[in-house]
């Protein structure tokens, strides 16, 4: 019997864009520097010269590059707390690991710089 599965896409409660931005990760071991494969208002998917254990607790700085209406971009600094929920070896390694970050706590004007950001890299339908 075929078991009704939604795509991994219908499942998201957020949609992803795919995106390079330089961010930061720090636990209490460690400080890294990083680059989002892709992200959404949930977390991000990154590729990082250490491999974080699962369901590591991390801070996350993302420097996301705003432009207002005016015209003008600026980098705004953004901080969530999360939680590592996929760690592997990248594909085409180099000593480089795919790292899944789940958002778990965000200031509402972090929340909102993100949802800005998600906005105006979004295609227009």
């Amino acid at each position: 019997m075929l078991k009704n599965r939604l795509s991994q896409s219908e499942r998201r409660k957020h949609p992803r864009i795919q995106k390079t931005i330089s961010l930061e990760v720090k636990a209490d071991s460690f400080d890294l520097t990083a680059e989002t494969y892709n992200i959404s208002l949930s977390g991000i998917y990154c590729q990082a010269d250490k491999n974080i254990e699962l369901m590591t607790k991390v801070g996350v700085m993302l420097l996301l590059p705003l432009t207002h209406a005016n015209g003008k971009t600026i980098t705004k600094q953004v901080h969530c707390k999360g939680v590592v929920v996929r760690a592997e070896e990248a594909k085409e390694s180099n000593g480089k690991f795919d790292i899944a970050v789940f958002f778990n706590d965000m200031k509402k004007t972090d929340e909102n710089a993100i949802r800005q950001y998600m906005a105006s890299h979004m295609p227009q339908v």
